[in-house]
């Protein structure tokens, strides 16, 4: 198989039909060897049934449905695993995307890049003005505080060789993230503009409440991939810093005490002091623990990523 196509639906029942007409009038131009994966993610219209009719006259539209709503990371977890092409792309269902910018992914990946990233310089935004700022926000802060140059994180659009989605470990609302997780392997990323249409059926997903919560994953995503392996570097950090104020303030309270014969058994400081030194004691444990967690579990598991390999 050359090409998968990767697209998880929730209530998308109007749209499934117009998006693979799209994708098979496009696909059946250069290449005969592909499949289309829905992911139908718990939806509770008639989206399964739909789909099933197309396997029905379409072998190689093939479908995943859960038993509930598991959420999008999930769905593209469940893709990733039953695709078989040597290039997978990603989509949503709800016609936003255009299938006429696949060729020009895989023209990008053929190029030798192994993540190629879609970036929707004009959005059709089915939610209020505020949302939009926020998402814009969104955007530049997770590209600040990853150091991943993608405008667009959370653009739906994207393709991968088929080794870098395979490795993807997504869950949660991980896959806001992916090129952060992906850069994070050393792969190579790159980033097309792609076109973006209004919503013709069916309604949005996308508020904001969701980019609230982003922003919290924000940090849990920033945490995996800079101290995962290395947890003694953020809590030991921190506890170094905290148990040498504490180191601090006992050295100038003894010096209060033993030079100017002030009393210091009342002083706030004191407690303060103290309590910072028990607190950066505990940082450095639970470093260290960690450190163990992770050396026990990572027996036999490999911490890098082959490039090439010439005997």
């Amino acid at each position: 198989m050359d090409i998968s196509i990767v697209i998880p639906v929730l209530n998308e029942e109007r749209n499934i039909p117009l998006l693979y007409i799209k994708i098979a009038r496009v696909m059946n131009i250069f290449t005969d060897s592909y499949e289309i994966i829905f992911v139908d993610d718990g939806s509770t219209d008639e989206s399964f049934k739909v789909i099933e009719e197309l396997n029905s006259k379409d072998k190689r539209v093939k479908v995943v449905s859960f038993r509930k709503n598991f959420g999008k990371a999930s769905a593209l977890s469940a893709g990733f695993e039953k695709a078989s092409g040597n290039i997978i792309i990603t989509m949503d269902g709800d016609l936003q995307d255009d299938p006429e910018d696949i060729p020009r992914f895989i023209e990008k990946i053929n190029h030798g890049f192994d993540f190629v990233n879609g970036w929707k310089t004009k959005k059709h935004m089915e939610h209020s003005f505020i949302s939009m700022i926020f998402s814009r926000l969104f955007n530049k802060m997770t590209k600040v505080i990853s150091g991943v140059k993608v405008h667009d994180f959370n653009c739906p659009f994207k393709a991968y060789k088929k080794e870098v989605a395979k490795n993807l470990n997504l869950y949660g609302n991980m896959h806001r993230y992916i090129p952060l997780l992906i850069n994070q392997e050393g792969y190579k990323i790159g980033e097309i503009i792609v076109k973006n249409h209004p919503r013709k059926y069916g309604k949005g997903k996308y508020g904001t409440g969701r980019l609230l919560k982003g922003f919290l994953d924000l940090i849990t995503a920033k945490y995996l991939v800079s101290f995962m392996r290395k947890p003694l570097y953020l809590f030991g950090t921190s506890g170094l810093v905290l148990t040498l104020l504490g180191i601090i303030i006992g050295i100038y309270l003894t010096i209060k005490k033993l030079v100017y014969g002030v009393a210091i058994g009342n002083e706030p400081l004191l407690l303060l002091g103290v309590l910072l030194i028990i607190i950066g004691a505990q940082f450095i444990s639970l470093g260290l623990i960690g450190e163990s967690i992770i050396s026990v579990a990572g027996k036999g598991n490999k911490e890098y990523v082959i490039k090439k390999e010439i005997d």
